[in-house]
């Protein structure tokens, strides 16, 4: 078999590029892409090691250091911890990037018989890849800043009631939900009908929709913790017969009761 020396190095050289410019947006890092090309080009050098003789462990211990001078090199020296997480986020994508380009070769160039998997012949090819690591790589971005955006915004977030019942919910801060009693200025956090159980005792408090006003019926818990913060101030819980649509969610929080 025909191996080309030189198009596996600039394989290797635009995979490491892509790598290295995902791990620079999902971390936010300041760097240039002149840095980015010289570390993958240190990255590259890793080929070589197809071609000597070295055992398993020594070649594992030869891409290690290469990868951690990959990341000095783009993102600078701050501290370990600093070197660390870029060097975890870069292993990260590489493995999600060759997980998925493995599972697309064996998914479209292998065929199955029982537990059994046969090459036809056929796998990817040079520019194949190419077109198909920013492909992937983007969607991975677009994943990671998704969770980042949303999930940063989830809290676990207990309720005592009067009687001592607990009820555990996931509760999302929304930054628009600026509902609160208008006499005591205490914050409300909206929690679907379905999750709590019902109370003696409400308030109703008036609230603008649209075009005209409404009441949300609103009791006084015993006491509310969230992410094991117990809140000190004031607090209502709004009920509503109106399904909560994020994702996972039981209950709006008022960006009040996090800051």
């Amino acid at each position: 078999m025909k191996v080309y020396v030189d198009l596996v190095l600039l394989l290797n050289l635009v995979i490491d590029l892509f790598l290295l410019i995902a791990v620079s947006i999902i971390l936010k890092r300041k760097t240039s892409i002149k840095r980015l090309i010289i570390a993958a080009l240190i990255g590259s050098l890793t080929t070589l090691a197809l071609f000597i003789k070295l055992t398993n462990l020594t070649c594992l211990l030869i891409k290690f250091i290469i990868s951690i001078i990959m990341v000095i090199v783009s993102f600078h020296y701050q501290n370990i911890r600093y070197t660390i997480k870029n060097l975890t986020y870069l292993y990260i994508t590489s493995i999600i990037l060759g997980g998925t380009l493995y599972l697309l070769n064996v998914q479209f160039f292998y065929h199955q018989e029982g537990l059994t998997f046969y090459h036809d012949g056929l796998s990817l090819n040079f520019i194949v890849i190419i077109i198909l690591s920013p492909i992937i790589i983007y969607l991975y971005i677009k994943n990671v800043k998704e969770l980042k955006n949303n999930y940063s915004n989830y809290y676990q977030l207990d309720i005592y009631l009067k009687d001592q019942t607990k009820i555990s919910l996931t509760g999302f801060v929304d930054t628009g939900n600026n509902l609160k009693d208008p006499y005591t200025r205490s914050p409300i956090i909206i929690v679907n009908q379905s999750k709590i159980l019902p109370q003696e005792h409400y308030l109703l408090v008036p609230y603008q929709v649209v075009n005209h006003e409404e009441l949300l019926k609103c009791f006084k818990p015993q006491k509310v913790i969230i992410d094991n913060q117990i809140i000190t101030k004031k607090v209502l819980i709004g009920i509503t017969d109106n399904d909560i649509t994020i994702d996972g969610v039981d209950c709006i929080i008022h960006p009040e009761l996090i800051k």
